[in-house]
Parts: structure tokens; sequence; C-alpha cells
């Protein structure tokens, strides 16, 4: 017989203002069971860990971004130093005293860590998730997602299963943190002034005591393996000022470049595995497409006439 899977997810009244030394695990601790999930917003995490801070909003962004990745307006969409790219570096202007911002948690797994270890010194062990709010490229409006993780698997991965029909899954890997987040937040309310909300119906997904688990980092696509890494605008910059190759991901296959060129109005070819391109290195295009490629051009066997792309290491 199925086994049906019942969730309870609630958010608590009446927890008050979290200010700079506030003891969460004590707040959310009359709240929580063994094998909960507690999720927390980033916003109180950072009042509680004193990130709270009077400064110029845009100059709070300037100091949080470790990296631009698009801009259109006065928006501005980062990387921010925990990893996440998220926009304005998840600085927040908002329900704090005029002028303040509120900066993100300086490492929100050590912060979820924290918290788990608080409430288990008290007897019960729980999972906690620490959120925030971002965008998602292709859609409109927001979503939470999980910026600090401890006592849970952020990230579930079915590679090498089967499904119902026999078709073996590839890339299927849910990441459950995430998941928690987003309905978590449904419950919380943007308004509601609910910092905590307790998710109850996972306890088989609560790791033992003491192992906390790789943390929501582990969520943070690699470098190259992003295929957005930069807005549009962003790597073409990039591309003609050759530099942030990373972002770029790995050499491209040599017929991949090839059609690059052509579709630029370049003649080109493969020929021994380097790729020939018709026109001289003066063709500013050439340089390009071979650069956001991860290929360059080879001046020793380039000419006047044709020039040489090889695949960079």
């Amino acid at each position: 017989m199925e086994i049906q899977r019942h969730l309870e997810v609630f958010a608590p009244d009446g927890i008050g203002e979290v200010t700079e030394g506030s003891d969460l695990a004590a707040l959310a601790s009359p709240y929580v069971a063994d094998g909960d999930v507690l999720v927390v917003t980033s916003k109180v995490v950072s009042k509680a860990e004193g990130r709270v801070v009077v400064r110029d909003r845009e100059q709070a962004i300037r100091d949080e971004t470790v990296r631009v990745v698009a801009r259109r307006g006065p928006t501005s969409i980062v990387e921010t130093r925990i990893g996440v790219v998220m926009a304005a570096a998840g600085v927040d202007a908002s329900n704090v005293a005029p002028g303040s911002v509120v900066l993100l948690p300086l490492d929100p797994d050590a912060s979820a860590r924290r918290i788990r270890e608080d409430l288990a010194a008290t007897g019960i062990d729980v999972a906690v998730i620490v959120t925030d709010t971002a965008g998602r490229a292709w859609r409109h409006g927001q979503v939470d997602l999980a910026l600090g993780v401890a006592g849970i698997l952020p990230l579930e991965s079915f590679e090498g299963a089967v499904d119902g029909y026999g078709n073996p899954l590839a890339v299927t890997a849910p990441a459950v943190a995430d998941e928690i987040a987003g309905f978590a937040e449904v419950a919380t309310g943007k308004l509601g002034g609910r910092p905590f909300t307790i998710v109850r119906g996972l306890a088989d997904k609560v790791l033992p005591r003491g192992e906390h688990g790789p943390g929501a980092r582990s969520l943070v696509r690699e470098a190259g393996t992003d295929m957005f890494g930069l807005g549009s605008r962003e790597a073409v910059v990039a591309a003609l000022g050759r530099r942030d190759r990373h972002v770029f991901g790995l050499a491209a296959a040599a017929e991949d470049v090839v059609s690059a060129l052509d579709e630029c109005g370049l003649e080109a070819a493969v020929l021994d595995d380097t790729v020939h391109v018709s026109g001289g290195r003066s063709d500013l295009r050439i340089g390009t497409l071979a650069f956001a490629h991860g290929w360059d051009v080879d001046d020793a066997l380039s000419t006047d006439s044709a020039t040489v792309l090889v695949r960079l290491s």
C-alpha cells in the first residue's frame, strides 16, 4: 500500500522584533519539535547578527558585490560574497530605520548550523534553512530560496535511477532546500511579521544530530557551468575586452565555432584540430567569436588572408 506524505506548514505570530543579539534558537524553540524543518528569513538572521548598517544603499550594494552579471537602468544583478547571483546583492532597505540597510548574513550556512546546534543543545533536533527572496530568469515575480542550510541535504540526485516506465533519469536533481523555502514563504508572507516557518512531516529528510550536510553553497553553480554567467550586453563587452573567459564555460567544439563564424558571414572550416577562417587577423569578429567560444588566434599560423584558430586549454 502506498504511504501518503502529509506536510504541516505554519508560521507563528507574536515573535516580536528581532534585534542585534537576539537568540533565534530560544525564540523558535517553543514552536519546533524533533524532525521539523525550521525556516528562518535571512533578514531576521542579519538583524540578530548585527548586519543592519547605516549606509547609502547604492554604496552598500557595491560593497557586497563580487561581480556584476548584468545591469539595466537602476537594477543590478550581481554575484554576492556568498556566491549567490541576485538583484542588488541582497541589500534590503525595508523594515529598518530610514538611512539603514540590511546586508545578507556573512555566512548563511554557518548561521543555519549555529541555530541548529543551539536547538540541539536544548534537546530538539531539527534542520534549519535560512532564506531570502530572489527573482528568476524568464519569469515575473520572486520566490524564496535557500541561502543557508544545515541538517538536510539541499539537493537530491536521482541520476542513475529509472522512472516508472524504465527510462533512465540523467539530470533529475530536485533542489529540496529551495522547494521548502518557496512553500514556507507562502505561510510566512511578506508583511506578516513572522520570522519563522515550521515545516512538519519531513523528518525522514532531517540528518542525524551532528551531521549538517554540504550547506546551501553546494547549490551554487560552479564558474563556467552557468549558461547565463553574464547578461547579454555584458557578454559582448567581456568578449570584446577579452576578459572573464571563464564565464563562457568550457571550450566549444570546432564545429560549433565554425557554425558561429558562418552565422556572422565568415567562411571557416576545420582542419587538423584547428579552425581556418577566410579573412585576416584585423577582422575584429574573428578574435571576438573565438574568445567567446574558448578558442584563440594562432599568430604563427595565421596570414593576411586566413586566420587560424586553436582551442584554448
